[in-house]
C-alpha cells in the first residue's frame, strides 16, 4: 500500500442506523436468502497440536518461537500453528546494529519440503504485517470486523512462509535507514536472508518472491542480486509473483490512463458531464488519449518513447485531478478500492482506504505492548507505513532491464493488476510490460483473453467467503504471465484471497495453467468438488477487454 499525502479529509459525521432483518425484507421482495454453503468451523479455547516441530529447535531457533496456541497471542482464539519471529542483522558484522523483523511460519505440505516465499509490501516503508494481517497470513482481520478470523487461504497451507519487514526502519525493523537506491535494499535484504536461512538450517531451498505495489520494485531487484551472488544454497530463486506494481513512472501507470479508467467505472466516480468533458480536453492536449490509443496493442508497434507531458505539466495531473474530485461526490472514496463508499470502516491497522482514520479509544493493533511481546517484536511504536524510508530512490525502473532479465532466467514471473485500482492502473502495467523485451520479442504479441479460473470451494466461514470460477483474464507468452484480476482493488489476496492462492499455486507450479479447472492442490476450506463447478459464476468475460484495448 502506498500512503497518499495529498489527501486529508476532516472528521466524519456519526449517525444512528436502526436495525433490520435483511432476511425479512428479502422474502417480502419475493427472494430466498442464500442458505450457508459451508460446514461452521469449530472454535475451540485451546487446540493441542503435535508435539514435534517441522523447524528443529536449537539455541539459535529458540529465542524466536511464537507461541501459536489459542489465546496467546492477544484477540486470536485459535491455534496459528508453529511459528517464529524476530529481528536478524542484515550482515555478518560484529558490530552491525541495523536488522529486519521478520515473521515465518513453516508449513505441513509435503510438496513444500524444498521451497520458501517471501512476502514483502510496498510504500516504501510500509509493514508486511499489513499484508499477514489482511492478505495471507493465517491470521484475518478484516475492515470493520469485530475480530481476527482463521484465514483458509493462508499461503503458508501452501508453502513455507516468511513475512519481513524491510527496508531497515519499515514497522519494527531496526537501524537507521541511508540507502537510496534499489541496489542497496536488495545487498541489505541478501545479507538478512542469508542470516535467516543458517538460523533455521534452510539452506538449499527454492525461493519465491511475491509482493505488492512498490514491492513491484524490491521483489525484481532483491531476485536479480540474488541471482546475481550465484550461490544456490542460499539464493535459489525460481519465480516472483507481484500484485499491482509500481514498474514504471508515475505518469505511465497513473495519468495516462485514469480517463479511461474514468470512463470505464464511470458509475462508480459519479463525476458531472462537463468536469468529465475537461477532463477529457486534457488528456487529448496533454497527448494521454493517442498515446494509449498508439501503444496499447498486440503486438506493439514500436518501443514505447518517454512521454511529453507528465503529472506537473500545466493541466497534464489528471490523476490527482480526479481524485479531488471525486473526494467531494464520495468523501470515503477509497484509491485503493473505487468500489468503497461511506461510512469510513474501523480498520484494527489504521489505515482503512485513502488515509488513516482510527475511531477514538481504538488502539493499532501492533502498537499493543502485548502482541509485540508475543510476537518477539521491540516494545516501540509502530505504523503501518513508516516515513523516512527510501525518500529517494535513484535506481531506474524495474520494468526497463531488470523484469525482463529475471523472465528469461526464473521458471516463472506472474504479474497481477486488480480492475478496481485508482493507486497504479492495469492499463499502465500492461504499458510497461507492451515496452519490455523478453524472449527474444518485445511485449505480449497477442492480446489477453483467456479466463483465469478458481476452483468451486466450501468456506469454514462467512467470515471469510471468498469467490470462485472466471476471476479476470489471464494470458501468458514467453515465460511472463498477466492477470487482470476482476473485483479486485490494489491488495488482491485481501480482496480476492481464493484467487491469490490460485496464483501462488501457479507461481510454485503446482497447476499449469491460469486457466486450469482442476481443484486446488490443498483443500482451503474445500469439499474437494470438481473444480469445473463454478465455471458459470459471473466475473470478467473474455470478451470484455474494452477498458484496456
Amino acid at each position: 500500500m502506498q500512503l497518499l499525502s495529498l489527501l486529508a479529509i476532516g472528521g466524519l459525521a456519526a449517525s444512528a442506523v436502526a436495525k433490520s432483518s435483511r432476511g425479512a425484507a428479502l422474502a417480502r421482495k419475493g427472494i430466498q436468502p442464500q442458505k450457508p454453503r459451508y460446514t461452521p468451523r469449530p472454535v475451540s479455547a485451546h487446540i493441542r497440536r503435535d508435539e514435534k516441530t517441522i523447524i528443529p529447535q536449537t539455541d539459535k531457533t529458540a529465542k524466536y518461537v511464537v507461541n501459536g496456541t489459542a489465546g496467546a497471542i492477544p484477540e486470536v482464539n485459535f491455534d496459528i500453528g508453529e511459528s517464529y519471529a524476530g529481528l536478524v542483522p542484515i550482515s555478518d558484522k560484529a558490530n552491525e546494529t541495523s536488522e529486519l523483523y521478520f515473521w515465518f511460519f513453516p508449513s505441513k505440505n509435503e510438496e513444500a519440503s524444498d521451497e520458501i516465499t517471501i512476502w514483502l509490501n510496498g510504500g516504501p516503508g510500509c509493514s508486511s504485517l499489513e499484508g499477514f494481517l489482511q492478505e495471507n497470513g493465517p491470521i484475518s482481520w478484516q475492515y470493520g470486523t469485530a475480530h481476527p478470523v482463521y484465514n483458509p487461504w493462508n499461503w503458508a497451507t501452501l508453502t513455507n512462509m516468511v513475512w519481513v519487514e524491510q527496508p531497515v526502519g519499515t514497522g519494527f525493523s531496526k537501524g537507521n535507514s541511508s540507502a537510496t537506491s534499489e541496489e542497496e535494499i536488495a545487498e541489505e535484504f541478501a545479507g538478512f536472508w542469508k542470516n535467516f536461512i543458517q538460523t533455521f538450517g534452510l539452506e538449499n531451498r527454492k525461493v519465491y518472491i511475491a509482493g505488492e505495489s512498490y514491492a513491484g520494485k524490491y521483489v525484481p531487484y532483491i531476485a536479480d542480486a540474488m541471482l546475481n551472488k550465484e550461490d544456490p544454497e542460499f539464493y535459489d530463486v525460481k519465480g516472483i509473483l507481484i500484485y499491482d506494481p509500481s514498474v514504471a513512472e508515475d505518469v505511465l501507470l497513473e495519468d495516462i490512463p485514469a480517463v479511461p479508467f474514468l470512463d470505464y467505472w464511470a458509475n462508480l466516480f459519479n463525476l458531472n458531464a462537463s468536469y468529465t468533458a475537461d477532463l477529457h480536453e486534457r488528456a487529448d492536449k496533454c497527448g494521454y488519449t493517442d498515446y494509449m490509443n498508439k501503444y496499447l496493442t498486440f503486438p506493439p508497434v514500436s518501443k514505447l518513447p518517454t512521454p511529453n507531458s507528465t503529472a506537473k505539466t500545466p493541466g497534464c495531473g489528471v490523476w490527482e485531478d480526479i481524485i479531488d474530485a471525486v473526494m467531494l461526490t464520495n468523501p470515503c472514496f477509497d484509491v485503493y478500492q473505487v468500489a468503497t463508499t461511506c461510512p469510513l470502516l474501523w480498520d484494527v491497522l489504521g489505515f482503512p482506504g485513502s488515509f488513516g482514520y482510527l475511531p477514538e479509544g481504538e488502539m493499532v493493533y501492533f502498537n499493543r505492548t502485548d502482541v509485540q511481546k508475543a510476537i518477539n517484536a521491540p516494545i516501540q511504536e509502530w505504523e503501518e507505513c513508516s516515513d523516512g524510508v527510501l525518500d529517494t530512490d535513484t535506481s531506474a525502473q524495474s520494468s526497463w532491464e531488470v523484469i525482463p532479465r529475471l523472465i528469461d532466467t526464473l521458471d516463472r514471473t506472474v504479474i497481477v493488476h486488480g480492475d478496481l485500482d485508482f493507486i497504479l492502473l492495469a492499463n499502465g502495467t500492461l504499458l510497461a510490460i507492451q515496452n519490455m523485451t523478453f524472449g527474444g520479442m518485445q511485449g505480449f504479441q497477442s492480446p489477453p483473453t483467456e479466463e483465469f479460473f478458481v476452483p468451486y470451494h466450501e468456506s469454514y466461514s462467512d467470515g471469510s467467503l471468498a469467490a470462485s470460477g472466471i476471476m479476470g483474464v489471464a494470458h501468458t507468452e514467453r515465460k511472463l504471465s498477466w492477470v487482470y484480476q476482476s473485483l479486485s482493488g490494489h491488495m488482491v489476496p485481501q480482496y480476492q484471497p481464493s484467487s491469490g492462492y490460485r496464483q501462488l499455486e501457479f507461481l510454485l507450479g503446482r497447476i499449469d495453467s491460469l486457466s486450469s479447472t482442476v481443484p486446488f492442490t490443498t483443500k482451503p476450506g474445500s469439499n474437494g468438488g470438481n473444480g469445473t463447478y463454478a465455471s458459470i459464476s459471473s466475473g470478467r468475460s473474455t470478451s470484455d477487454l474494452k477498458m484496456w484495448l
